[in-house]
């Protein structure tokens, strides 16, 4: 699919097209689901600007993932030809290997930090929103479970690498302190 067009004119009056060729209210599920992941994707680039070189790649394959999980979105006959397991199963294996080298927590961690931990920690946000969307979304409409399993788990990846973010720079983390 080339984007040769950009003004087509065709969404003035709040109406947009599937990629299975429905027309539908740009507030339909399935738009605000493709929506908050198109949010996700940008806030992912953002977020990266000041990373380094192995984790820039590394995020720009997530960016990757996100375009396919919103195509399998605007195109439900897709389901599994573009977001695949290997790409869930490379999430754990990451997460597994971020979090050898990371202090257990005894506490919730306060956001924050270094600009790209702080940043990371707001697109791990952004893609429990959209999680949230999704979920709400399969309540009416066709949701891959594999789409939710793998914005579950790209959270929880956003989470350990803001930690591991933090912990190369010899940051301490700043805990939730629990009083009563």
């Amino acid at each position: 699919m080339r984007l040769s067009d950009i003004v087509t004119r065709t969404g003035d009056k709040g109406e947009t097209g599937l990629a299975d060729g429905r027309r539908v209210l740009k507030n339909h599920p399935y738009i605000e689901a493709i929506g908050a992941v198109d949010s996700l994707n940008s806030i992912l680039g953002w977020a990266i600007v000041p990373g380094t070189d192995n984790l820039v790649d590394e995020l720009e394959k997530i960016q990757q993932d996100l375009f396919n999980l919103g195509a399998e979105l605007a195109l439900p006959s897709l389901k599994g030809q573009k977001l695949k397991q290997d790409r869930l199963d490379w999430l754990d294996m990451r997460i597994e290997k971020m979090n050898e080298n990371l202090p257990v927590l005894d506490e919730f961690i306060i956001p924050g930090g270094t600009e790209f931990s702080a940043r990371l920690h707001l697109v791990r946000t952004e893609c429990r929103y959209v999680e949230r969307i999704l979920v709400a979304v399969s309540q009416t409409e066709t949701v891959p479970e594999f789409h939710l399993s793998f914005l579950n788990r790209l959270s929880d990846y956003l989470f350990v690498l803001a930690r591991v973010v933090q912990s190369k720079v010899g940051k301490q983390e700043k805990m939730w302190q629990n009083k009563k």
